[in-house]
C-alpha cells in the first residue's frame, strides 16, 4: 500500500518536472529568471510606461485647457478619400434654368 502511494507520488513529481523544462535546480531557476526578464521588459514595462504616458497628459489637458493641445492627425472620411463608395460629398450647387 505504501508503495502505490509513493509511486503515484514519483509519477506525478515528474510530470511535474518534465511539464517545467525537465531542468533541476540552478538550472531551471535560471530559466525561469531570464523568462520572467523579457517576459517584464516586454510586456509589463511598455504597459506600465503607457500607464504614466496618460496620466502625465491627463494632468497636464487639466492643469492648462488653453494652453495644451493633443497632437494627431485627424482621421480621413473614407467616402471622401475613394475607400468607401456611396454618395460622396454631392454640393448643392444646382445650375438655374
Amino acid at each position: 500500500m505504501a508503495s502505490d502511494w509513493r509511486g503515484s507520488m514519483g509519477k506525478v513529481r515528474s510530470f511535474v518536472g518534465n511539464s517545467m523544462g525537465g531542468l533541476r535546480g540552478g538550472q531551471n531557476l535560471a530559466s525561469w529568471l531570464v523568462a520572467g526578464t523579457i517576459a517584464y521588459y516586454l510586456w509589463i514595462k511598455p504597459a506600465q510606461d503607457l500607464k504614466k504616458e496618460q496620466e502625465t497628459r491627463a494632468l497636464l489637458a487639466l492643469a492648462d485647457r488653453n494652453e495644451y493641445v493633443e497632437k494627431r492627425k485627424p482621421i480621413a472620411d473614407p467616402q471622401v478619400t475613394g475607400l468607401v463608395y456611396g454618395n460622396k460629398k454631392i454640393t448643392d450647387d444646382k445650375p438655374q434654368d
